[in-house]
């Protein structure tokens, strides 16, 4: 047990910067590129080469979300997480290679499936990392508000997720649709267990070694990952589609389409089709 806890602690330890950095950067910036822009649709050239600002600046947004938001909830300047420069000029030399690099080899080679794989598990880590280190600040700044500590730690781990309207906004793509609160992906819902899980083991409420706690974590992280990527799997989709069900008034609505008469549907349509406002004009 003592060589699992200090494996563990081991783990929590990692540093971030730069190789976990680099694969959250390098996620960030083949998103912007993946993204479905009009340009893209209907000519040889890609977004980057139109717009490199455009798209530069939509890259940093998402290297940088989890920051950005946290200073917006702070009611901070946005702009603080660009002050280290170390950090800035790293991700924008993993955009120009991702988006400029001769024969388009880096992207190519971050698109092969085993590098992917490995550079999207390095991302896990750093969102677990994300996820520890903003309720360990809002647990801080706001001890008590479990509210405030959830949604801060939320977002620290979905943030680039919640950033996407806003950078496709800037890029030139208003799609309010896409808003991650209307369809949570499974990343947002893991970092929401996450959350939960690690605001209870530090307010006291599970009595566990905190790094095998945060190794779980990460191992949670990791299976979201795998079988999202794998097998196109959300494993939360059985508990949300019961918990809708019972809670929701999926399980009532269901009751109602099934006791619902006959003739009710046809007085129904009958009353539609009486209805002045449906008739044809005349010319």
């Amino acid at each position: 047990m003592e060589m699992l806890i200090e494996a563990a602690d081991v783990v929590k330890r990692l540093k971030m910067y730069p190789y976990f950095e680099v694969a959250n950067y390098i996620l960030m910036c083949m998103t912007v590129r993946e993204d479905n822009f009009p340009q893209q649709s209907t000519g040889v050239q890609t977004f980057s080469r139109l717009h490199p600002l455009a798209c530069w600046f939509g890259s940093m947004m998402l290297c940088f979300a989890g920051g950005i938001l946290g200073n917006f909830l702070l009611g901070e300047p946005l702009l603080t997480p660009l002050q280290s420069e170390r950090e800035v000029i790293t991700a924008t030399i993993v955009w120009y290679l991702i988006n400029y690099a001769p024969f388009d080899f880096v992207y190519k080679l971050c698109k092969f499936t085993p590098i992917r794989l490995i550079i999207s598990l390095m991302k896990e880590v750093h969102r677990a990392n994300k996820v520890n280190h903003g309720i360990l600040f809002a647990l801080k700044n706001f001890p008590g508000s479990h509210i405030v500590v959830g949604v801060f730690g939320v977002l620290k781990g979905s943030a680039s997720l919640h950033m996407r309207v806003f950078q496709r906004l800037v890029c030139g793509i208003w799609q309010p649709t896409g808003l991650e609160l209307l369809k949570p992906s499974p990343v947002t819902k893991a970092s929401l267990v996450a959350t939960v899980t690690l605001i209870l083991l530090y307010e006291g409420f599970i009595d566990f070694p905190v790094q095998l706690v945060y190794a779980l974590v990460i191992l949670f992280f990791v299976l979201v990952r795998l079988l999202n990527m794998a097998f196109n799997i959300d494993i939360f989709s059985p508990f949300e589609n019961l918990f809708c069900s019972v809670f929701m008034g999926g399980l009532i609505d269901a009751l109602k389409r099934v006791t619902d008469r006959p003739e009710d549907a046809t007085a129904a349509a009958a009353a539609a089709k009486n209805n002045p406002l449906n008739k044809p004009k005349e010319e």
